[in-house]
């Protein structure tokens, strides 16, 4: 088992500080997450040959090791020049990944349509729907697979709140649809209470599928009501959730190892609070401290 750091709440640190402030914190693996000087939000890789070899160099030199590298590209977008574009950014991120001996990747299904453009009004007349995003993503999958397969990189997927896929299911059945055994699940624990209520159930559903666990706590949005978070006006459409250090939300920690333990897992456990850059240092070394002990607990 790995045990992770996205280290976002620390991008403003050079890759070389970024190495000795992980190890410092106690981590001995990294899920690197976009960052404006190697793999950025949307666009193509800055992840040029000498910044690649000093990221190298750094791993090395703090004894730390690349659990995964996390792209973010519209690679779901039903506007197919920005998929297209996605595709390609995908490719290289895929190399860069390869030159770092990084057998790892994640990222999430992916909102579809650009910010700038919203839901659009197509060509038809209609308005883009999750359909369209699905069929955008299935293109680039029929792209990607067979590079993630040749290169030996597995790809672990999550479902987010607001992408066109937000829920366990039909999360699982895509993926095993797509029919690769380089292609994986990654259950993000915040965004439980946008999979469904009953935690132990979804991850006993999820089973061996399970490679990647992302680990943050989080409010239940849909407790007291609806009212744990009151919006104004009421019923504006947003999409809240959080990603706090463990024991501050409401996830239950002993029912979320016990029940990942039972499936056999044996993958990535990333700390992955990004609420508290004010204190950054401290809430990675509680994380890497707290998801120790209840690996212990569970897995040994």
């Amino acid at each position: 088992m790995k045990i992770a750091l996205d280290p976002y709440m620390h991008r403003h640190l050079s890759l070389p500080e970024l190495c000795q402030k992980s190890a410092e914190l106690g981590f001995e693996y990294l899920e690197l997450s976009p960052r404006e000087d190697f793999l950025p939000w949307w666009v193509h890789p800055r992840a040029h040959k000498e910044r690649i070899a000093e990221f190298r160099k750094a791993l090395r030199d703090h004894n730390l090791q690349l659990a995964s590298l996390l792209p973010m590209y519209r690679w779901a977008s039903p506007h197919e020049d920005e998929r297209r574009t996605a595709v390609e950014h995908w490719k290289r991120a895929i190399q860069v990944a390869v030159e770092l001996d990084c057998t790892t990747m994640n990222s999430e299904f992916g909102r579809g349509p650009s910010p700038d453009r919203g839901h659009s009004v197509s060509c038809c007349g209609g308005v883009h729907s999750h359909e369209s995003s699905e069929a955008a993503w299935w293109r680039s999958m029929e792209e990607l697979v067979p590079i993630f397969e040749r290169e030996g990189i597995t790809l672990n997927v999550e479902p987010h709140p607001e992408d066109w896929c937000e829920t366990l299911n039909p999360a699982l059945d895509i993926i095993k649809t797509v029919g690769s055994a380089n292609v994986k699940f990654l259950y993000c624990a915040p965004h439980t209470f946008y999979f469904g209520d009953d935690m132990a159930s979804m991850i006993a559903d999820a089973g061996s599928l399970i490679a990647h666990v992302h680990i943050a706590d989080t409010y239940n949005h849909k407790a007291s009501s609806g009212l744990r978070y009151i919006i104004n006006p009421p019923g504006a459409k947003v999409t809240v959730h959080q990603h706090m250090d463990m024991h501050q939300g409401e996830i239950d920690w002993d029912v979320f190892f016990g029940s990942l333990a039972k499936t056999g897992f044996d993958g990535i456990v990333t700390a992955c609070v990004f609420g508290w850059e004010e204190r950054a240092d401290a809430s990675g070394r509680f994380m890497r401290e707290e998801i120790q002990r209840y690996v212990d607990k569970y897995f040994r």
